[in-house]
């Protein structure tokens, strides 16, 4: 695919020019955005106090998809934008969802993130969860300039609903009976409310309809759904290389992610195995190997892949009021990706 020569007035491009159900699609479709997105981040990252940039930057510049920015920027050039308000509107999506990960590392004891020693285990928990802090304040320094009250209501309203997701989860942990019910409220919040908001935000940022700025949020919420059971199948089958943690943090954690809730409903004859290891976290050498057969052998991995593709379809079918473009090509095989991802 030749984007290269993508204009800089972001005039839609060839609907065939993102067919592959694949990110990078995307990342070329929005490489000029993206470009100020990451300098106003750079810029805004910046303090006198020399350790605030020096952590933010470790994680930053690990890399990562940028699929929330990338979603806001993405949303705007769908909706027609003809301002860049949403260049600032996505880089204050990446600092909110980047504050929440220094915060979840110190709450989960992460000893990984994007392949780099998680950033408590180098400058402390402390120093981690004040610098997310700041980076939370200059999200919403970033939402202020924009001039958009909307814009502001919908992100730091996510902002709340990530926490209390977050909340909600540390609340439910070493649950083995969880619900799949109580599990989809957990990821709708933690996860899904960003990519919501973030979509959200953008068709706000271009001036698009209620009926479209709903569509794009409902597309960005099911994405999330979709993107996040992917991430806790591969929590059970990816390595550390390829997922940028450690592979079965989830299990050694006592997170009831859909995987273990489907296995555990169809293994009753291994009630004591889940009970000891997720329950009462005594988890020895070969628990996670045995863990993980009965999360495939019961059906409960296929059954979670289901779920995630599902809610991908969902993505997908919201987009249908939008005319055919490159932007709504590359957003639905975004939905593709988000399950067909192996990290």
């Amino acid at each position: 695919m030749d984007t290269a020569n993508i204009e800089k007035t972001h005039k839609s491009p060839p609907a065939e020019a993102a067919g592959k159900a694949d990110v990078e699609a995307l990342v070329r479709l929005c490489a000029d955005d993206m470009a100020a997105v990451n300098a106003i981040i750079t810029e805004r990252m910046q303090s006198d106090v020399a350790v605030i940039p020096a952590l933010a930057e470790h994680l930053i510049s690990a890399g990562g998809k940028r699929l929330r920015p990338l979603l806001c920027v993405a949303a705007a050039r769908l909706a027609g934008t003809t301002n860049i308000h949403h260049q600032k509107l996505s880089a204050a999506v990446e600092f909110i969802h980047t504050a929440t990960l220094l915060h979840d590392d110190v709450v989960d004891s992460s000893q990984l993130r994007r392949g780099k020693v998680a950033a408590h285990l180098i400058w402390g928990a402390p120093s981690s969860v004040l610098v997310g802090d700041f980076l939370f304040a200059r999200a919403f320094e970033l939402m202020v300039e924009t001039d958009s009250l909307q814009a502001l209501g919908i992100l730091s309203k996510a902002s709340g609903v990530i926490a209390e997701g977050e909340v909600l989860q540390l609340m439910k942990a070493y649950d083995v009976n969880l619900t799949e019910e109580t599990y989809i409220d957990i990821i709708s919040a933690k996860t899904a409310a960003l990519f919501a908001a973030a979509s959200e935000s953008g068709a706000v940022a271009a001036g698009a309809s209620p009926a479209r700025q709903q569509a794009l949020r409902d597309y960005g919420l099911n994405l999330g759904l979709a993107f996040q059971i992917q991430d806790d199948a591969l929590d059970y089958g990816g390595t550390a290389q390829s997922l940028g943690k450690n592979a079965g943090d989830d299990f050694a954690e006592g997170k009831a992610t859909l995987p273990l809730i489907l296995a555990v409903k169809a293994t009753p004859q291994a009630a004591d195995f889940w009970h000891r290891t997720v329950s009462m976290r005594e988890q020895t050498e070969g628990d996670l190997a045995q863990a993980q057969a009965l999360i495939v052998e019961s059906g409960a991995m296929a059954q979670t892949m289901e779920t995630a593709r599902h809610y991908a379809q969902k993505a997908k079918d919201a987009l249908k009021g939008f005319e055919a473009s490159g932007w709504r090509t590359a957003l639905e095989s975004l939905a593709d990706y988000s399950v067909e991802r192996t990290k």
